[in-house]
């Protein structure tokens, strides 16, 4: 699940489990979407629908969806799945997420469109263009994946148009930061992994503390903790970790740092995307979106921006996302993830004191690319 459909849990907050209880992963709408569209256009080549319907995930993981809704309509198919997002406190729980898949002329593609419900994009800076139906590039490869799959099992062309819907998405997305970043009309379609893992602030940062302990414990000497599993795998790579020294640190840099200070290993690398890292660049240390803000005008305080010209100023000032400002200043030459990696060093330097780790920062793009270290 996104920062955006989190409900604004508080620090400390548990979910409403017996003590010990294991929380119970869920299901993105990006997976959903997937599976539904998966339904559909099974229909519409056999004339079944297949229910339950199992998918394919980005790690390899089956997962089968129940089909909450099914039929024909002209010229295509539709199939609709519940979400169901665990134990996760997710404003997008229990929404029925509806895929209709319909056939296009030969050569036209796959074609993704926004029903009602999910949002259209209208502003730059975020991974889909100005005018597109908010479904996230995942979840367009995932059902781009389905559709060829299904097309070359039955030696037929894969041109469609999938058009996403969810009932009452409209009121859902009220409760998301979709309106404030230009996404109108409904939710977005989202997940990286398909799988949404259960939110407990307390949990979590427990977690985190085992596992410095664990580390600790096996004489490891450079731990790594990571916003997400894209800049984890980039930044293990980049120093060839062993799966022990992963930290699962999220959004709590704070809860990481602290309990490092008071634990110390040798070394610490801390990983993640460019509007993360830009927070911890800021002093936040709670990267969540509920509690956390990317200010642009930390931006054009730095450095490397004072000579821009004014209108450029003003572009960055009123730019929507993180990643449009990263886009702005690099047409400009200026390299703003360097200068983000240093001052988030110098916010974890702050935290550890003379605790004696050393702390390097790693910024990472939406593909998983290194674009900036701070050693």
């Amino acid at each position: 699940m996104s920062d955006a459909e989190r409900n604004d849990a508080k620090e400390g907050q548990r979910l409403d489990k017996p003590e010990g209880a294991p929380l119970r992963t869920g299901w993105t709408t990006g997976a959903c979407a997937t599976a539904a569209t998966k339904a559909a256009y099974t229909a519409l080549v056999t004339g079944h629908f297949p229910d339950p319907v199992s998918i394919t995930l980005p790690k390899g993981e089956t997962p089968a969806f129940a089909l909450a809704r099914e039929g024909f309509s002209a010229g295509g198919a539709f199939a609709g799945i519940v979400k169901d997002a665990g134990d996760d406190p997710d404003v997008t729980h229990g929404a029925t997420v509806i895929a209709e898949v319909t056939r296009l002329a030969p050569g036209s593609g796959i074609r993704f469109v926004a029903g009602d419900g999910v949002g259209t994009v209208t502003k730059a800076g975020l991974p889909i263009a100005v005018g597109e139906a908010a479904i996230n590039p995942v979840p367009r490869a995932m059902m781009t994946a389905e559709i060829e799959a299904l097309s070359a099992a039955h030696q037929v062309p894969p041109d469609v148009e999938i058009r996403i819907s969810v009932p009452g998405g409209a009121l859902i997305a009220e409760k998301t930061w979709n309106p404030r970043l230009g996404i109108l009309g409904g939710i977005s379609i989202l997940g990286t992994t398909g799988v949404v893992h259960p939110f407990s602030c307390a949990a979590w940062i427990h977690s985190i503390h085992r596992g410095i302990d664990v580390a600790r414990a096996e004489g490891l000497t450079h731990v790594l903790g990571a916003t997400g599993s894209t800049s984890e795998k980039a930044a293990q790579d980049f120093y060839a970790l062993p799966d022990g020294a992963l930290i699962d640190m999220g959004d709590f840099a704070g809860g990481l740092l602290k309990y490092l200070r008071a634990h110390p290993v040798p070394r610490l690398t801390i990983a993640g995307g460019f509007a993360k890292m830009s927070k911890l660049a800021q002093g936040a240390l709670d990267l969540h979106s509920s509690r956390s803000q990317v200010d642009n005008a930390f931006y054009l305080a730095l450095p490397q921006t004072q000579s821009l010209a004014p209108e450029l100023r003003l572009s960055i000032q009123n730019a929507n996302t993180a990643l449009e400002v990263l886009e702005i200043l690099t047409r400009q030459g200026i390299d703003i993830a360097a200068a983000v990696a240093d001052a988030a060093r110098k916010t974890a330097e702050g935290v550890l004191r003379d605790s004696g780790v050393a702390v390097d920062i790693i910024v990472t793009d939406r593909k998983g690319t290194i674009i900036a270290h701070a050693p």
